[in-house]
């Protein structure tokens, strides 16, 4: 068995992928690294594997020639061939290829029920990427280079180096496709594999290995800082809510590490000094604030500080929840489940003030009723006080967070608030004898 095949062999046993029901699907652009890659698992394994090609239709004729190239190959060797064309409107630039071709690559996960997609990155490409993060700017994260899995992504011929690949398909008889726009130095990748990387070579003849060597070193190093910063969490995390106070005391630069953290699963992008610094001063500038103050992270969230705690919220929905009720029974609206019944039992002390279910007296009231949010103009007769007060004093008394305000439920007669859902009733239904109607609420989730 040849070397490289070995090694892939060797990669399927350690990420216990040599099972024999599962599907491979090998992203296959019929160059030197994927016509490799295919052939080796073609060789050392009996799974069915698909090859699956997306055909960016940048290059006219050529890019069909390639993709037929594809196809005739997978019909050699006995594997499935699946294969799309992009429509010629499709802006061709690096970001915008990328961003298509893993869709494409989610898309045949699903549709041939595998979990499992390798990608034929190989050291080369783990090399030219260090460079242009570095050239970008980069954290010890960003030196990690291209994991050899990430999700459903598999890489086996990442220790592989490019001048062994294009031996192997000599030695093999194999006949890759050869991209012409592999030489347009206006790509940054081709710029840095053409240009940047060949005089590197006169400094160092070995700084392919040298870079995958560092590499492997930041990979180290942040295993060593993960450990510790795990350590820090435990004690300063819980539910997703950062102690401020306890962040506030750790040292600048783990502060910049726990946010780090924090936003990154968000924002799948290199490591960005300035938008942590600028996350880590909203927290400095706004840890004393009671009701709490939210910036902006990336579409759809947002940080939110107040003195207790941090954490990322997601930004509230426009929609708004409206459920009219005007007689006993179940009322249902998307996740929430409102039940309203005559109860003739004793006085539940213990259920009257909190919680989703409550024992009311609505024996002076007219039976019309409202579950929704809250709106401005609302007033709410506390549970125990004479007067009443605007529903947002009464919040704030609650220390209710902004952020969480609009999502609360409440129980309204008009503008008068009568049940705020999770936090107490009114006054004005309180039960000093016995309970006319016992009220039920259920969130679908939550």
């Amino acid at each position: 068995m040849n070397i490289i095949e070995q090694t892939v062999k060797n990669f399927l046993e350690k990420y216990n992928l040599d099972k024999p029901k599962n599907v491979y699907i090998v992203a296959f652009s019929g160059g030197f690294d994927s016509m490799c890659l295919l052939n080796c698992l073609k060789i050392i394994t009996k799974n069915k594997i698909v090859a699956i090609h997306l055909n960016h239709n940048w290059r006219g004729k050529e890019s069909d020639n390639e993709e037929q190239n594809c196809k005739d190959f997978c019909k050699k060797i006995g594997v499935e061939f699946y294969s799309e064309k992009l429509p010629k409107s499709v802006s061709p630039t690096e970001t915008e290829a990328r961003n298509i071709r893993y869709a494409f690559f989610e898309k045949c996960a699903k549709k041939f029920n595998s979990n499992i997609i390798f990608t034929a990155h190989n050291k080369n490409d783990n090399a030219e990427t260090l460079i242009y993060r570095i050239a970008k700017g980069t954290g010890i994260k960003g030196l990690e280079g291209i994991a050899p899995k990430r999700d459903i992504y598999y890489r086996p011929l990442l220790g592989i180096s490019r001048c062994k690949i294009e031996n192997y398909c000599a030695d093999n008889n194999l006949t890759p496709n050869n991209d012409s726009s592999n030489t347009d130095i206006i790509h940054k990748r081709n710029l840095i594999r053409n240009d940047i990387l060949p005089l590197l070579v006169k400094i160092n003849p070995n700084v392919t290995d040298s870079l995958n060597s560092l590499a492997t070193c930041a990979k180290e190093e942040e295993q060593i800082i993960a450990e510790y910063i795990k350590l820090v969490e435990d004690k300063i995390l819980k539910d997703g809510k950062y102690n401020t106070k306890e962040f506030l005391a750790l040292s600048e630069s783990v502060q910049m590490r726990l946010i780090y953290n924090l936003v990154t699963p968000l924002v799948p992008q290199d490591y960005d000094r300035q938008r942590i610094l600028t996350l880590l001063s909203f927290i400095k500038e706004n840890f004393t604030s009671k009701s709490g103050k939210s910036c902006s992270v990336t579409t759809g969230y947002n940080l939110y500080v107040c003195e207790k705690y941090f954490e990322l919220i997601k930004e509230k929905s426009d929609e708004k929840v409206s459920i009219k009720i005007d007689k006993i029974g179940e009322y249902k609206n998307g996740r929430i489940t409102v039940n309203i019944y005559p109860y003739s039992g004793g006085f539940h002390e213990s259920n009257k003030l909190s919680g989703r279910t409550v024992y009311v007296d609505f024996s002076t009231l007219d039976f019309n009723f409202e579950l929704r949010n809250r709106k401005d103009g609302d007033i709410i007769q506390p549970y125990g006080l004479n007067g009443h007060q605007k529903l947002k004093k009464y919040l704030n008394s609650k220390k209710i967070p902004n952020h969480k305000k609009d999502e609360l439920l409440f129980l309204a007669q008009g503008k008068e608030i009568l049940w705020a859902v999770d936090l107490g009733l009114s006054d004005k239904i309180k039960v000093t004898t016995k309970p006319t109607h016992k009220i039920e609420v259920s969130i679908d989730g939550n």
